[in-house]
């Protein structure tokens, strides 16, 4: 507890003394502009590892407590009788949890060559197990028991050593079976001697150390911000840490925060609208449909094909979202071949039609107006439009859009094709482009599954308004 106070008062003196510029209530901080880079960056890729990468069972991250939560799955149970000994416990896990094969500069030249722009891994999650030898969890992390290594330090280097991403971290808040945290919810959350004692010098110790330029909490649902002293948190990070002018945060502060407050919205996971949202969010997936960490009984159907990852990508960016793709490497360190693949596959198409999505910015229209299959996303000083193309058409030379008006001088091209400026004529006098792609070879293509026209010196069709009369009585 004393160390907490100290810390608030701390906070506190910093807020009165200096010229700090954020005060720790939401109205302050939302004021805050987000750091560039992030918008810029667009793709993530997510890491869930830990304790619950051993049992890599069907309720995967969740194992621990589909197995001794307050309503258990019966699947879990059954499976834990079946193949474990009456005496074990979760924490025996941990000791299977070795990483042996874990090879840093390995995971750094695999996310490298997704094209992604930045990575947040796991630090820790809701069973409380750290991947850092933490003051703060004492016989319950990754230096004490298992891998007996500093997870995150050893990631953290390789990708700042062997690629251009920017490194992040996830941390869950609430911890589900830490006598603390289980006080506090007794007490209705009017105690805080979990955050007091065990959160916020948790987090400060991780920014302090590892200095992550995103931190992706999570866990925050079942109590308000004010138990989790948040927005102090918050303050201290934008106005002091390490990282104040460089680090992102996501919305999972509190319940009721989400989609409220942050850098940039989750809402919830898997987030895609499928409109326009102006303030920044991020769409958090995972590869493996159904689960956020390694599987064992995993089968081919259950992990996104490339197409639908494109789709995601295409669609989100669109309408203003970043993308964090997830992974669940296995407990003894590998990043499986069936991710190693997508995220190859994904670099590729990205090395071909990254100018459509790094640093773009959304356009007037995001969906077209006569072809579904078409997302827009615009660059950011206007001159280009990209035309995402998720579908080559079949049986036609020709690809027709509605919400393009064309001019004298505008130009096609198809990114990453030898044919040149493309032939196209005006869809009419309100508006739209027909594109003939006669002249591309579809097996000459540079890319397999999406595809991006790059329009230039075209506008946007008029978005008809409805006028309603007014009845006068």
């Amino acid at each position: 507890m004393e160390y907490f106070y100290l810390r608030l008062l701390l906070f506190f003196t910093i807020f009165v003394y200096s010229k700090s510029i954020y005060t720790p209530d939401w109205s302050s901080l939302d004021t805050r502009s987000i750091p560039s880079w992030f918008d810029q960056a667009k793709v993530g890729i997510f890491i869930h590892w830990g304790v619950f990468s051993v049992p890599s069972i069907t309720s995967e991250a969740w194992m621990w407590w589909a197995w001794k939560g307050d309503n258990p799955n019966p699947e879990t149970v059954a499976f834990m009788e079946k193949n474990y000994p009456a005496d074990w416990t979760y924490a025996d896990f941990a000791r299977e949890f070795r990483a042996e094969f874990f090879d840093p500069n390995e995971w750094a030249d695999i996310l490298g060559a997704s094209g992604a722009k930045y990575v947040v891994l796991t630090s820790k999650h809701h069973e409380g197990f750290t991947l850092w030898p933490s003051k703060y969890s004492f016989s319950w992390n990754a230096m004490d028991v298992g891998p007996k290594r500093d997870l995150v330090g050893d990631l953290a280097g390789a990708i700042r050593a062997r690629t251009n991403l920017t490194f992040g971290l996830y941390h869950s808040l609430y911890e589900w079976f830490n006598p603390l945290y289980l006080e506090d919810k007794k007490n209705q959350f009017k105690t805080q001697y979990f955050p007091s004692m065990k959160i916020l010098p948790e987090l400060v110790e991780l920014v302090e150390t590892y200095k992550p330029a995103v931190i992706w909490s999570d866990g925050d649902w079942e109590a308000p911000d004010t138990y989790w002293n948040s927005t102090e948190f918050l303050a201290w990070l934008y106005n002091e840490s390490p990282v104040k002018d460089v680090v992102v945060v996501n919305d999972r502060w509190g319940f009721g925060v989400p989609c409220q407050h942050g850098d940039f919205y989750t809402c919830s996971d898997r987030y895609n609208p499928g409109h326009l949202v102006t303030h920044k969010w991020e769409n958090c997936f995972t590869i493996d449909k159904v689960s956020w960490g390694f599987r064992r009984p995993a089968k081919l159907e259950d992990y996104m094909s490339i197409k639908e990852l494109l789709q995601e990508i295409v669609t989100t960016v669109s309408t203003g979202g970043n993308v964090l793709i997830n992974v669940g490497p296995t407990a003894y360190g590998k990043i499986a071949p069936i991710y190693e693949e997508r995220l190859r596959q994904m670099g590729s198409w990205l090395k071909v039609n990254g100018e459509a999505i790094y640093n773009s910015v959304p356009w007037k229209y995001q969906n077209d107006t006569v072809n579904s299959n078409v997302w827009y996303t615009a660059s950011k000083d206007g001159q280009s439009v990209y035309a995402n193309l998720l579908v080559w058409p079949n049986n036609t030379t020709e690809v027709a859009l509605g919400a393009p008006v064309t001019s004298a001088s505008t130009t096609v091209t198809l990114l990453g094709s030898n044919a040149g400026p493309l032939n196209w004529r005006s869809a009419g006098s309100s508006g739209g482009i027909i594109i003939d792609v006669s002249s591309i070879k579809i097996y000459s293509l540079a890319s397999d599954w999406a595809w991006v026209f790059k329009l230039q010196n075209i506008s946007p069709k008029q978005k008809t308004k409805v006028f309603r009369k007014l009845h006068h009585h």
